[in-house]
């Protein structure tokens, strides 16, 4: 299968490169990619703004299809339409180091390749309607927005929201 590779050297060094298919062991499934989307911080990566290891494969945001089960998977099915997370170990609560650790092309191998094996925690269903391409740019930005909006802010319904584009 096809990868983007990070390497020393910034964008000129990115390399695409052949690798073994992933196979998935327990509890964790096999994602065919059909849409990832940059964001600034997968720009950083790619840069070298944030320090990985040569080899690392970026892009945080990837909407696909599972398309195969590891052993002891009961939550996903062949077939299901799924996006990745951000931060996979925060599902509840205040931020810690321990709940924002594991990043997909970051700390892990990302979204930029045809196929990748992930957990079974680090999906979510792309919701009813989205394309694949919709459901890419929402881990990162949406979460981010929806966080600030109304975790940080607070935001309240009948309030009004400025947004500059």
């Amino acid at each position: 299968m096809k990868v983007l590779e990070v390497h020393p050297g910034g964008l000129a060094a990115l390399q695409v490169t052949e690798r073994e298919l992933p196979q998935p062991g327990p509890g964790e499934v096999r994602v065919r990619w059909h849409a990832t989307s940059l964001n600034f911080h997968d720009y950083l990566v790619a840069t070298g703004g944030i320090p990985v290891p040569a080899g690392r494969i970026p892009m945080s945001d990837g909407a696909g299809e599972v398309v195969a089960l590891g052993q002891d998977v009961y939550d996903w099915e062949v077939g299901d339409q799924v996006m990745s997370m951000f931060f996979p170990n925060w599902v509840e609560g205040r931020p810690s180091f321990l709940k924002m650790a594991g990043i997909l092309g970051e700390t892990l191998d990302g979204c930029m390749a045809e196929y990748s094996v992930l957990s079974t925690k680090a999906l979510t269903r792309i919701p009813r309607g989205f394309s694949y391409a919709e459901a890419a740019t929402l881990p990162c930005a949406a979460t981010t927005a929806w966080r600030g909006l109304m975790v940080e802010g607070q935001l309240q319904a009948g309030q009004s929201v400025l947004i500059q584009g």
